[in-house]
């Protein structure tokens, strides 16, 4: 069957969750995830923390107000959210929806808690959890690219033994050694669940149906 799962009538998107510990690389790798495989949607994070230089509304994330997100948190507006280091961070249910409803894989990028809450609504969800080389390695890019504290990194290194502890929830792992091998790997859990029967069940039933209807011909 093709790959192009547009093609398919009355089909409901799949909902992938990416979680890794920080410093793995994950944004990147389902970015360029979503560059390479047709009809994949990354969902957009709304955050209540101010936008970074080069970063855009709409682009990034949608940058709301702390007040606009606990609003939102009390009408359950998020399939997901979390306070990550004093800033909250969610993924909109009624956007998922959206992408979901009109046919459209979508992934979450998101950590082990989120990815336990959207669990819990969304059973059918497909887990992958990306892993770094190992924990010597995930401390040198951590290192190579913050401008934290020796707390705050004692912190964020705690989070990931927590986090990798969490692995065996997840459907899938990947070892991100190497980018595109990397991508590689998720593009190849992507392609295999969009071809599992429950993905195409619609076109695969009009097709057995149409060898009954020759058959009664």
């Amino acid at each position: 069957m093709s790959s192009d799962v547009a093609l398919w009538p009355d089909r409901r998107g799949l909902l992938f969750v990416v979680s890794a510990p920080s410093g793995t690389g994950k944004t990147t790798v389902v970015e360029r995830l979503a560059h390479v495989v047709p009809s994949l949607a990354v969902s957009r994070s709304y955050t209540s923390r101010p936008a970074r230089a080069g970063e855009s509304d709409g682009v990034d994330y949608n940058f709301i107000t702390r007040e606009r997100f606990e609003e939102m948190i009390a009408a359950d507006a998020f399939l997901e959210w979390a306070d990550v280091f004093g800033n909250l961070y969610g993924t909109s249910a009624a956007d998922a929806e959206r992408d979901l409803a009109a046919g459209r894989d979508l992934v979450l990028v998101i950590d082990v808690e989120g990815a336990r809450q959207v669990r819990r609504r969304c059973p059918d969800m497909v887990g992958v959890f990306v892993m770094p080389p190992s924990f010597a390695v995930l401390e040198h890019r951590l290192r190579g690219r913050s401008q934290d504290t020796e707390a705050a990194m004692q912190h964020r290194l705690r989070t990931a033994r927590a986090e990798v502890a969490a692995v065996t929830e997840y459907d899938y792992v990947v070892v991100n050694d190497e980018l595109e091998a990397c991508v590689d790997r998720l593009r190849a859990i992507v392609l295999a669940e969009r071809a599992r029967l429950r993905s195409v069940r619609v076109i695969t039933e009009y097709i057995v149906d149409t060898f009954l209807r020759e058959e009664t011909q």
